[in-house]
């Protein structure tokens, strides 16, 4: 039961975003809280299973939202633009070594694993090719891969980004 009200909460609220601006009672018209409702009630029944397919209820957690929110908005987008300006410079000046690297950056839960996923791939010169989820390894592209990183069976997750420890705000976030 609780896995469907997570996901009702989330497509009543995702209804309620999309549709601001509607009317009458606020934000939205009468109409519109009753559709959205009903919608999220067909949309919980749907997915339920997708949407939440394990007991694990730690993202429901509003702090960790807020801890997410400060990831993407702090951290991880200055890492963007550092990669960004390390790619430019990489291209202006030819010196490419690409490669792929494993990369184990112990994260448990799926969702961690996710955010670490996307994290990356979101960042300019490196890309996730695979991730395991059992052994939680992730193969990753790199445009330019440092020789010290080349011997190595498998890479430490703090050295793919340089600044911040992704992995470690990923682990606060998820797990």
């Amino acid at each position: 039961m609780i896995r469907y009200l997570l996901t009702f909460i989330c497509a009543f609220c995702t209804y309620l975003v999309l549709t601001a601006g509607s009317g009458e009672i606020g934000l939205w018209s009468a109409f519109e809280i009753g559709a959205g409702v009903i919608i999220a009630l067909v949309v919980a029944a749907a997915s339920t299973k997708w949407f939440c397919p394990s007991t694990d209820y730690r993202m429901a957690n509003p702090l960790r939202w807020i801890l997410l929110g400060i990831y993407i908005c702090i951290p991880f987008f200055l890492e963007i633009i550092r990669a960004n300006i390390d790619v430019a410079i990489r291209i202006i000046t030819g010196n490419i070594n690409p490669g792929i690297v494993k990369v184990n950056p112990g994260l448990k839960t799926g969702f961690g694993q996710l955010i670490f996923a996307s994290s990356v791939t979101l960042t300019p010169g490196t890309l996730t090719l695979e991730a395991n989820e059992k052994t939680g390894a992730f193969y990753i592209h790199m445009l330019s891969v440092p020789q010290d990183m080349v011997k190595k069976k498998t890479v430490d997750a703090a050295d793919i980004f340089s600044y911040f420890k992704i992995h470690e705000w990923v682990r606060r976030i998820a797990e």
